[in-house]
């Protein structure tokens, strides 16, 4: 198992950036693909950004493509989601998450443990 700790989250202006960090635990880091998620409320989970367990690939959703990007550094035992260009649309609470999924994880449904989540909010 692994537990997973985000941070990085705030309140930033419209077109402003924030970087978020989630740092897990165990040695086995290298082992589970990665992804943020989020969620606005009344809205369910979404998908943001997945990424590789060697982090070679990576996996956006459309609506972060070109703003966003997902890295991680296994020896750190920590995976970032950069976000330049932020919008009002991307308010909501977001999620770092672990899967051991043999395929590529797309879905929470494949993600077996999740942090508890960090803020994000973008004033207009």
């Amino acid at each position: 198992q692994v537990q997973l700790v985000e941070s990085g989250g705030g309140l930033v202006q419209a077109g402003g950036l924030l970087r978020l960090s989630c740092a897990a635990s165990g040695r086995t880091f290298n082992n589970y693909r990665m992804g943020w998620f989020r969620q606005a409320p009344g809205k369910e989970r979404e998908f943001v950004a997945a990424i590789s367990r060697s982090g070679h690939s990576t996996y956006y959703a459309d609506s972060v493509k070109g703003r966003f990007t997902i890295s991680r550094e296994n020896a750190k035992n920590t995976v970032w989601l950069q976000m330049n260009s932020l919008k009002p649309e991307d308010t909501a609470v977001y999620y770092c998450a672990a899967s051991t999924s043999v395929g590529v994880p797309l879905t929470a449904n494949l993600y077996a443990y999740w942090g508890q989540g960090t803020q994000v909010t973008v004033s207009s």
